[in-house]
């Protein structure tokens, strides 16, 4: 018999976490105050996380710390030191990493929990598995865009020792993740850092309408979980939500506990629709997971705000105490003392956030102070987004007693020295060339060093390279593959190869599978997203005989890298780099049309096989530090050929990317 699948709740702070344990949550996963990929949410220090453990194991529940953030150059002595402490301390049973850096110093500070590759880690197909095995991982976090029978593929694909992790419930992205570079693109913050500031659901305009264009409705899979149970390496089933509240967290995981043991029982079903459907999320899609009834996650002009609608604004008038009119609505709910509300959309820019002080029945007006000046419009929706109601509060109080008899430990120094492989010497690094790539043939060449031609590896280039040329071109792999393209990829590669292509450049590591033998030099291409010394090295164990490194980095970041690197380094130069990618079915907006934003930034998409590809409307361009990247030693420099669309407004500048940005 199938083992049942672990129920595993999102953390973001301390009452969330009371709320999982109380809700009959397996396991919970969390972030630290440092190199999570929710940098906003409360998270946790090592000595809250020391405590935290020892009760979940005192309960037979499992905690797993997300340290699933790209490592900068400076951060591997940092981040191995936080691994030793965790090691030694707060021994959590798992890591959850986007890094591959981040792997080798778990194998260096000794850590013996497992180590689950996060979705951010961008293993999108069943070949994928097989190199992550092969580096010591125990589980792999699937994306949110597979469907039933790609997982079902990805479970029957699955080497020995590892297991595969599931969404189930939660906010979705539109851009796959860890190939999303949109807020990093326009602001610096990156979401591979844990700092997305969302442009994603914003309003955009095109063609004179505005519209939340790429706004996603939250994943409930609900009761079509009852599916995946049958699949043996399914293990767990993901809630996300480490930004959410107690709330959300204790009534999320109690639905799927009922869906999960309960799975024939209509009564069970019907009541966990029932709390779901008051859980304060967002409105509630199952997207594509069923392939025969797909529905685009993101509608444009359908509302998206998390949270429990609960009336609208209305003009009061003046009281004694302010002296002048103010702002109130009448709930549609009772409200406890402690309740959470949310005035405004969010992605309108001036929404603010409230507590009530006290309760207050249905009907009641309840006056507003908002913050700062801020005057809501007549007519402006409020949402409940946290509750406190009795019931709950006295559960919390019952778990937080058992918290605090437990003793933790207070984290003490340690030593831990990164161990990385010698740099390459200058003298063994290839001669610097630039290498133009392009859609289609032919490539074009640049100017001072030798160039060389790339194209994109697709159907269409292949065949229309001329005789011969498919030896002297290097060939870019798309930067995702998904599950029912991998027998088309596979084909494709082999062909090439008896053209006599001997010159890859990835589009994820993963893809080393599909050249397992073949006499071929294969170097990871910028989304691999390389961004550290202990990183190439597992790059280099893999097979790889060089890497572009993440443009997500800052100038003296790229700059230092060569020093530091096993392995020959290149650099994307100039041209449209994507803001992202997404397999979302497209929603209202129009491909290869401008759209703008509110600060009428413009951009535009294009849909290439199952993905479509977001673009700035202003080139990346880092020509002008064209001989610092050569004198620092990096041996090929990128740049990319990308028709815009005929309309796109001429751009007035460029982007210099992080250039001169600290990475937060």
């Amino acid at each position: 018999m199938t083992a049942r699948p672990e129920i595993l709740a999102p953390v973001g702070g301390g009452g969330a976490l009371l709320a999982a344990l109380a809700a009959g949550a397996d396991a919970v996963y969390l972030g630290l105050k440092a190199f999570t990929a929710r940098m906003e949410s409360e998270n946790f220090s090592l000595a809250e996380l020391s405590r935290l453990v020892e009760l979940a194991h005192q309960e037979g529940r499992k905690v797993y710390v997300a340290l699933n953030s790209l490592l900068k150059p400076g951060d591997l002595a940092s981040a191995g030191r936080l691994i030793a402490k965790l090691t030694r301390d707060a021994r959590p049973d798992a890591l959850i990493l986007q890094d591959l850096g981040a792997i080798e110093l778990a194998r260096q500070a000794g850590f013996s929990g497992e180590l689950h590759l996060s979705t951010l880690a961008n293993l999108t197909h069943p070949l994928a598995l097989q190199a992550a095995g092969g580096l010591g991982a125990a589980r792999v976090i699937l994306p949110r865009e597979l469907n039933l029978e790609e997982v079902r593929q990805c479970a029957e694909a699955c080497p020995q020792g590892l297991a595969l992790e599931v969404f189930i419930h939660g906010a979705l992205c539109y851009c796959v993740s860890g190939r999303c570079y949109w807020s990093s693109y326009l602001g610096g913050k990156s979401g591979l850092r844990g700092r997305c500031v969302q442009p994603c659901r914003r309003t955009y305009q095109q063609q004179g309408s505005f519209a939340n264009f790429f706004s996603c409705q939250d994943l409930s899979l609900d009761v079509l979980t009852k599916a995946l149970m049958s699949l043996e390496r399914v293990v767990s089933w993901k809630i996300e939500g480490r930004k959410k509240g107690p709330h959300y967290v204790y009534h999320v995981v109690a639905a799927y506990k009922l869906l999960r043991d309960h799975p024939g029982d209509s009564g069970a079903r019907n009541q966990a629709e029932d709390i779901l459907a008051h859980a304060l999320g967002r409105p509630r899609t199952k997207a594509t997971f069923l392939p025969q009834k797909q529905r685009p996650p993101a509608q444009a002009g359908q509302p998206t705000s998390s949270g429990l609608f609960i009336g609208k604004v209305h003009a009061i008038a003046a009281s004694a105490k302010a002296g002048r009119p103010g702002f109130g609505f009448r709930p549609r709910v009772e409200l406890s003392g402690g309740d959470f509300l949310r005035v405004g959309n969010e992605e309108e820019t001036w929404h603010f956030t409230t507590r009530v002080s006290r309760p207050v029945a249905k009907g009641k007006v309840l006056a507003l102070r908002p913050p700062g000046g801020k005057s809501p419009k007549p007519g402006t929706p409020v949402f409940l987004i946290d509750r406190r109601e009795p019931e709950l509060s006295a559960k919390l109080k019952e778990w937080q007693a058992k918290l605090e008899r437990c003793q933790g430990g207070e984290p003490a120094a340690v030593d831990f020295t990164p161990q990385l492989p010698p740099a390459i010497s200058a003298d063994r690094r290839p001669r610097p060339l630039d290498m133009h790539l392009a859609w289609q043939m032919p490539g074009r060449q640049g100017k001072g060093a030798p160039g060389i031609n790339a194209l994109w590896l697709t159907p269409q280039s292949l065949p229309a390279a001329p005789k011969g040329e498919a030896a002297r071109l290097w060939w870019w792999l798309p930067p995702v593959i998904w599950p029912d393209e991998e027998a088309q990829w596979r084909e494709l590669i082999e062909q090439a190869l008896r053209q006599g292509a001997s010159r890859f450049v990835l589009g994820s590591p993963w893809q080393t599978g599909f050249f397992a033998g073949a006499p071929c030099e294969l170097i990871a291409g910028p989304f691999c997203n390389a961004s550290n010394a202990a990183e190439l090295k597992i790059l280099q164990d893999l097979g790889l005989g060089g890497a572009f490194v993440s443009p997500e980095l800052s100038g003296r970041e790229i700059l230092d890298l060569p020093r530091q690197s096993p392995l020959p380094l290149g650099a994307v130069l100039e041209g449209f780099w994507p803001m992202g990618l997404s397999r979302w079915p497209l929603a209202g907006v129009r491909a290869n049309q401008p759209f703008t934003s509110p600060l009428k930034e413009a951009f535009w998409l294009l849909r290439r096989g199952q993905n479509t590809w977001l673009y700035p409307g202003w080139p990346l361009d880092l020509s002008h530090h064209r001989q610092e990247l050569m004198a620092a030693g990096y041996v090929w420099l990128a740049h990319l050929h990308e028709d815009a669309p005929p309309g796109l407004p001429r751009a007035r500048r460029s982007s210099v990317f992080n250039w001169d940005l600290t990475l937060l």
